[in-house]
């Protein structure tokens, strides 16, 4: 049965529940309110910020935060702002272009108070269940207080439902022969938070995208040994420097096996007995609350359909989703989403129909299917040509210079930004 909500037959301001405050609740809860959408904004954490609120964590812990405590910004600080709210530094705080992680925390509790956001915020809030009153077409959100063992279920009835959670919080771990039996320590890099616990270990670090060598490049200060593990058949070119210059830093192929004695087989037919493996393996989509009879699916890697990584078309505009593609992130991005969304739930622009949504997301998967897979500075020029072509729409100030200077950035160095820092 279609779930289908017709745009036409829905009042022009909404009663809005975002799910999370991290930078994509925020920026959602700013642009519904600008569209004169009443709003409430559901919070697992005792605080805003999602993946910015550091959290401190073991293999054991339950936590959102990927962050590590040494973690800066590998951006500068136009690549992490929003439009009208300038990321400019702070006298007495962390003044440099790429600040460590707490300036951008604190930098949107500063958004949050200005634009009168958290007032909005139901903190220590879960978020259980997630569905539509198919004969209403509302939405039914169950949420309880999490600091409550056996917190009473609160049912409440919204228009809109806007998923702002990230997905940058359930670990994805590779499937490597022997795993099962490996009885020393391994531990996903979502635990991850200083490098003092691997003192005179040897450590191997699983995966070369941007957390590996980055927390490969830490522990060398500590650990007896260092060694990375990457899919390539050769040293990647951004190890090159890094292991000649540290002699107790190796690079190897992938894992072939796990010996239950501790020994780690790479692929090259190289081995090392290790105390600890560090899986820096990337993340999963993760929707437990949202109920939608099957209409969205959701595995580790993929969502969909969604039309513009935004709307499920039969479900749409009533349900959407900010922040989804995991390549390549930044706050305008995400602010574009949220003003789009706001926008066409108060009737101000239209969305296509459920069968043109559904062909042009045949349409892009059909091209994905084709061609090779994009790297990440193909993406960032794709979205930077986004907002060449709609910035006059978004009200984007100063956007020239501010692309200028994330394309230069990015083609020298690389993109690696908390939103889009794990491994794939």
């Amino acid at each position: 049965m279609s779930m289908a909500v017709d745009a036409n037959t829905m009042q022009s301001y909404k009663h809005v529940c975002v799910v999370g405050a991290g930078a994509s609740g925020l920026v959602s809860a700013r642009e519904l309110l600008k569209e004169g959408h009443s709003v409430v904004v559901l919070e697992q954490n005792h605080d805003l910020g999602g993946q910015w609120l550091y959290q401190d964590a073991d293999a054991t812990a339950t936590v959102h935060s990927s962050i590590y405590a040494s973690l800066r910004l590998n951006g500068p600080r136009a690549s992490v702002e929003f439009s009208d709210f300038m990321f400019t530094p702070v006298e007495g705080r962390d003044t440099r272009n790429f600040p460590g992680h707490h300036e951008l925390f604190l930098y949107l509790k500063d958004f949050a108070t200005c634009f009168g956001l958290t007032e909005l915020i139901r903190f220590n809030t879960e978020v259980v269940h997630v569905s539509m009153e198919t004969p209403l077409h509302k939405w039914i959100v169950r949420s309880r207080d999490r600091r409550t063992e056996d917190g009473e279920l609160v049912e409440e009835i919204f228009d809109a439902v806007v998923v702002a959670t990230g997905h940058y919080s359930l670990p994805r771990l590779p499937k490597i022969r022997g795993m099962e039996e490996w009885k020393r320590k391994q531990l996903h890099c979502h635990f991850y938070r200083i490098p003092d616990p691997f003192q005179d270990e040897v450590v191997v670090v699983v995966g070369g995208s941007v957390s590996g060598p980055e927390i490969a490049l830490e522990l060398v200060h500590v650990a007896k040994e260092v060694h990375i593990s990457t899919k390539h058949s050769e040293i990647p070119h951004k190890l090159v420097k890094p292991v000649a210059k540290y002699a107790h830093l190796l690079w190897h192929q992938q894992i072939e096996l796990l010996c239950e004695d501790g020994t780690v087989v790479f692929a090259d037919g190289s081995s090392v007995v290790a105390d600890t493996i560090l899986y820096c393996t990337g993340y999963a989509y993760s929707f437990p609350f949202l109920d939608t009879k099957g209409i969205i699916h959701v595995d580790d890697k993929i969502i969909g359909p969604l039309y513009e990584h935004t709307f499920p078309p039969s479900l749409a505009p009533s349900l959407s989703f900010v922040g989804i593609p995991y390549k390549f992130v930044i706050f305008r991005f995400l602010e574009s989403q949220a003003r789009w969304i706001a926008q066409v739930l108060s009737g101000k622009r239209k969305l296509p129909s459920v069968d043109e949504m559904m062909k042009a997301i045949e349409e892009v998967q059909h091209l994905q299917e084709l061609q090779d897979p994009k790297n990440i500075i193909q993406v960032a020029a794709e979205i930077l040509e986004y907002y060449d072509r709609y910035g006059d729409q978004c009200d984007f100030p100063h956007l020239e210079d501010w692309r200028k200077e994330i394309l230069l950035h990015h083609l020298e160095n690389g993109i690696n930004n908390i939103e889009t820092f794990r491994d794939e």
